[in-house]
This record gives structure tokens, C-alpha cells and sequence, in this order.
């Protein structure tokens, strides 16, 4: 018997695997410890709307990880672990 439905588990597979590319360019572009984005966007930190989007930096990192845990989560229940 099949925990999920694996038409619907790969849906939720490509849904979450997009909420992760998004969540990670969250948490790179309002990262300032990354040099390379950080000369990237030396110009926008002192901007309100950069300092805006830089008070949800932690929250972006949340988001990420729990997309990235329910990812993997789902892989494992549709998937299996591979042999």
C-alpha cells in the first residue's frame, strides 16, 4: 500500500523543488557574508527596500530548510531509498 500517490508525490516533488530554487536565491541574494553577492549588491544595502528585504533574511533561511526537509521527506515516500 502506497503512503502517497505517486502521481501527486511527483507533483509535490516538482512544487517543492521549485520552492527551493526561490527559497535559495532568497537567502543568497539578501546575504551579505557571500562576496560575490555582497559586491553585487554593496550599492543596494544601504537602500530601504534592501534593508526591508534584509530584515527577512532568517525567515528566508527558514523557509528554505523546511522546503528542503518536506523535499526530501516526499522523495523518500514516493521514491524509496535507493539501492
Amino acid at each position: 500500500m502506497a503512503i502517497l500517490d505517486p502521481a501527486l508525490g511527483m507533483r509535490l516533488l516538482f512544487a517543492l523543488g521549485a520552492t527551493n530554487v526561490i527559497g535559495l536565491l532568497l537567502v543568497l541574494l539578501s546575504c551579505r557574508c557571500i562576496p560575490m553577492i555582497g559586491q553585487l549588491t554593496s550599492g543596494l544595502v544601504k537602500s530601504k527596500l534592501y534593508q526591508k528585504f534584509y530584515s527577512y533574511h532568517c525567515y528566508y533561511w527558514l523557509f528554505f530548510i523546511v522546503s528542503v526537509i518536506l523535499h526530501t521527506i516526499i522523495a523518500l515516500m514516493v521514491l524509496g531509498i535507493p539501492q
